[in-house]
């Protein structure tokens, strides 16, 4: 379930209701209420879930979910239990399911002081605390400075000015320079008639102790899972982490280093200015990516790559090696003629 200090559940839909709503047509178990929505893998009795990928259907196969949506083709796979919708869309579909049945806290303001350990907390001039929010002891927050409900900030850190936090747990002595976006939706979107659907995220954004983030980056909350930033990490200015990544312990990111969703890397990781991670690949512990590389799939545990499409950097250096002496022969030839 979605954590309740950041989300909360709406009433209940019957599968019939849900399909009517959404569209889709209900093969059976129309009568059933569901409450909540999961993945496959975690989703129970109350929750509705989807397949859009064949190759998940022995997750379909397995799953504990209250409600399926599947393309009429992997109907037959759903377990006996669940009720199944069928759609030609059932990502979309259960995307549109999500927003009726579970939604973010409304944004209710309380006095800043309201939300602080104790007096040592300061604020600044224009902050804004959501209901629920919890600051630890000699914090700061700087001026301008939005803290969403239900936002758990640890003791000794220092919040500069213009940063938002949103959906997030901060551990104890982060530093957040100014313009900062903490707990912003990632970037997901489903196919539907009527064009791309927004999907659901329903995580958090957790940053350990001792981690610094750099002025204008951002770390996207997750769509189920958490995205978590280690303790220790460094990340510099302008710097994008998006959903559901975990970024190990120690890790050091230079500026521009854009990680794309549901990427790991492991502890003391190295990124230099501008690196780029496709998605869901998996960077090794002590790995050292370097600056403008392009990462297409996953680094080994100790290695420095480089290059786009990024290669194992003895590799990468041979053919740009390889590649300055054609260029270099074929202009050389040219001048011949």
């Amino acid at each position: 379930m979605p954590d309740s200090r950041f989300f909360e559940t709406l009433p209940p839909r019957s599968v019939r209701e849900l399909a009517d709503l959404v569209g889709g047509e209900v093969l059976r178990g129309g009568e059933r209420l569901i409450s909540s929505v999961a993945p496959l893998a975690s989703a129970d009795a109350s929750s509705a879930s989807f397949l859009s990928d064949r190759k998940l259907k022995a997750a379909l196969t397995a799953t504990r979910a209250g409600l399926v949506f599947v393309r009429a083709d992997a109907a037959e796979s759903a377990p006996d239990a669940a009720a199944v919708i069928v759609t030609a869309t059932p990502q979309a579909a259960w995307s549109k399911a999500a927003d009726l049945l579970i939604q973010p806290r409304r944004f209710v303001a309380v006095v800043p002081e309201a939300s602080a350990e104790d007096a040592s907390v300061t604020f600044g001039p224009g902050v804004v605390v959501g209901e629920g929010a919890r600051i630890g002891r000699g914090t700061s927050i700087g001026p301008n400075t939005v803290i969403g409900p239900g936002v758990q900030i640890g003791r000794d850190c220092v919040i500069g000015a213009n940063v938002s936090l949103f959906f997030a747990l901060i551990g104890d002595r982060v530093k957040l320079s100014s313009g900062v976006r903490i707990g912003e939706a990632g970037f997901g979107a489903a196919v539907s008639a009527e064009g791309p659907v927004d999907v659901p995220q329903l995580g958090r954004a957790i940053i350990q102790d001792r981690v610094t983030i750099g002025a204008n980056s951002c770390v996207d909350r997750g769509a189920f899972e958490d995205t978590v930033v280690g303790e220790s990490t460094k990340i510099d200015n302008l710097v994008m982490i998006a959903h559901n990544c975990v970024v190990g312990r120690s890790c050091l990111m230079a500026a521009f280093t854009g990680i794309s969703g549901s990427v790991k890397v492991g502890d003391r990781a190295l990124f230099g200015g501008r690196a780029g991670v496709g998605d869901h690949i998996t960077i090794g512990e002590g790995a050292r990516i370097a600056a403008g590389a392009g990462i297409l799939k996953d680094v080994p545990a100790g290695e420095t790559w480089s290059g786009y499409p990024a290669k194992p950097l003895r590799e990468s250096l041979r053919e740009a090696v390889w590649l300055a002496k054609q260029a270099s022969g074929k202009a050389r030839g040219k001048t011949d003629g």
